[in-house]
């Protein structure tokens, strides 16, 4: 096997609505990998990815700022880390039709994520969302990236970019994409929705208060927290304690996260109190580490200039890694002039 440089790649759609959900399961772990220093990190807002489905221009260019005003705001450095957006690195499609002739379609249709959104109405789907995967197998391997840190939700693509890169390097006899890894781990990386514990926090919830937003101020996070749906018993002293009781889960696993510690240390601490006293602690540390987010946002979307020149910068450093790796994926398949 070929030696690879420790590499991170991940990305997050533009399509709006930064939740406490994208914060804990994304964007902290970025921040952490950024400054481990064990790896060089690529974090990428894919807007190419956005488009499988409709999405409206104005929209979709203030969604992609506004998810860079994220991604700093939450601690990615650009002087650490590659930060840019899909569209303006063109080898990530270059690449996508080169895996489009590797992939089978009989791969493509087992994707749960393309039966859970094209539904009953596939022939309406667009031919971009069931590609979806293979797009998502090109934005990994032109970085030659050897983990991704995912969500479970996530977990069967990268497993299919394994396979296109396995099955490439069988079909022309090198030994040249990785196996990337997945990253999957912490308390919270699948944060539920706050009035449903049963059900992933989304910014499609009908609910706002189902959810809180990295856009929303110190009052609204504390006023979400304290009516977040629970159950009458007091929080148990061990995790076993919390097996049917998903509210009460996704509230301790939120904390955890939060504070940085496990869901034991937080039922060590806080076993048999009553959600009176749990909720307005949990509220704290959430102002406490959410609003800062909030306010530098906010003030990054007024300069909508300084966060395109950085993106511009991010996309010029993410083609001088992907260049070289097309240019050689293009030399190895028999592309004449690559």
């Amino acid at each position: 096997m070929a030696a690879f440089t420790p590499r991170v790649f991940s990305g997050i759609q533009p399509s709006g609505g930064l939740t406490l959900g994208n914060y804990l399961g994304a964007m902290k772990r970025f921040v952490t990998m950024q400054d481990e220093g064990k790896f060089e990190t690529v974090y990428c807002m894919v807007d190419l990815h956005a488009i499988t489905v409709w999405q409206d221009p104005a929209a979709l260019t203030r969604a992609t700022r506004e998810l860079c005003a994220g991604f700093i705001a939450a601690g990615v450095d650009p002087s650490k880390s590659i930060l840019f957006n899909q569209s303006q690195v063109a080898e990530h499609a270059q690449l996508a039709w080169i895996f489009n002739c590797v992939a089978r379609m009989g791969w493509m249709q087992r994707m749960t994520q393309w039966k859970d959104k094209a539904g009953k109405n596939s022939q309406n789907a667009s031919l971009g969302l069931f590609a979806y995967p293979a797009l998502m197998a090109a934005d990994i391997l032109v970085y030659h990236a050897t983990h991704v840190p995912v969500g479970e939700d996530q977990k069967q693509h990268l497993e299919l970019t394994r396979d296109i890169a396995i099955k490439f390097n069988n079909d022309f006899g090198v030994d040249f994409f990785p196996e990337t890894e997945p990253v999957i781990e912490g308390a919270a990386t699948r944060v539920m929705s706050l009035r449903d514990g049963s059900k992933k926090m989304s910014k499609s919830d009908p609910s706002d208060m189902s959810r809180i937003n990295l856009t929303d101020d110190a009052d609204t996070i504390a006023q979400k927290i304290r009516k977040a749906r629970t159950d009458p018993e007091a929080l148990p002293s061990e995790v076993d304690g919390l097996d049917d009781r998903p509210e009460a889960r996704n509230l301790v696993n939120i904390y955890a996260a939060l504070a940085e510690t496990t869901p034991d240390a937080v039922l060590a601490d806080h076993g048999g109190s009553q959600f009176s006293a749990f909720k307005p602690a949990l509220a704290d540390l959430a102002v406490d580490k959410l609003a800062p987010i909030s306010t530098e946002m906010s003030r990054l979307m007024e300069q909508p200039d300084e966060i395109d020149r950085i993106l511009g910068h991010g996309a010029e450093q993410a083609r001088a890694l992907a260049a070289p790796i097309l240019k050689k994926t293009y030399e190895i398949v028999g592309m004449v002039g690559a």
